[in-house]
């Protein structure tokens, strides 16, 4: 079984850039934090509130001297940055690194440089590849907290995170109801005289017919809607005040 990626972020600078990224990890995840030489230092107080409650990972993040010692542990390693042209290495996009990563049972980590600068050449010769997410270069402006959770969000496609149940939906009606509400339209709008010109009539009909067995309806809005109906073309209720 793969075990989820390490995310490294290497000298951050802002406290609620850390806990941004936290946030980000903990949305797909991810819990395995590891900082390595942050500028004001760690625990920092800001990065608690820029968390948004992700505050297990801010609590079981560890810190480093180096980027070397906080992989030290990995076989596989990714660093995220632009094309380097002075590291001859392989360059992988985001769905290529998630799908090394789950395909091994080896601990793997994905390094992120600080905020102005990115990772140190250096830094960068530590991984087995470079990560590279597809952006417009006319604004290649992506923050800490936006990388972590692009990459982030492509591990977690090819792991098994909760999904909305089943039951939250509701089982489409059964063709007898739709058509049932299609038949009781079709008779109120003959008796309206709506079909015109009569050589359109079944065109017309057709085109209905679409309209309402596209959206796969379920029983309750089928029933809904031919209460509409027939509140449409009945006497009007006389309501007491109350």
């Amino acid at each position: 079984m793969h075990r989820p990626p390490i995310i490294v972020l290497v000298r951050p600078q802002l406290g609620q850039n850390i806990g941004k990224a936290a946030r980000a990890m903990l949305n797909f995840g991810l819990t395995e934090l590891r900082l390595v030489a942050p500028r004001d230092g760690w625990p920092n107080p800001d990065a608690g509130p820029a968390a948004s409650g992700a505050d297990i990972v801010l609590e079981r993040a560890q810190l480093f001297a180096t980027a070397q010692d906080a992989i030290s542990d990995c076989s596989t390693v990714f660093a995220s940055t632009v094309r380097r042209r002075d590291l001859v290495m392989p360059v992988v996009t985001p769905e290529e690194m998630a799908q090394r990563i789950t395909g091994s049972a080896e601990r793997s980590a994905i390094l992120f440089g600080p905020e102005r600068s990115g990772l140190e050449t250096e830094e960068v010769a530590l991984a087995s590849a470079i990560v590279t997410v597809p952006i417009n270069p006319e604004f290649a402006s992506l923050n800490l907290a936006q990388a972590v959770i692009l990459l982030a969000y492509e591990w977690s496609k090819c792991s098994e995170l909760a999904q909305p149940p089943a039951k939250d939906l509701e089982p489409p009606a059964a063709h007898g109801e739709v058509d049932g509400l299609i038949c009781q339209l079709d008779e109120e709008l003959v008796s309206k005289g709506y079909f015109h010109p009569p050589s359109r009539t079944q065109a017309t009909e057709n085109t209905l017919r679409t309209i309402f067995t596209k959206p796969g309806w379920s029983s309750r809005e089928v029933k809904a809607i031919r209460g509409v109906i027939r509140a449409l073309v009945g006497p009007a209720r006389n309501r007491a005040k109350t």
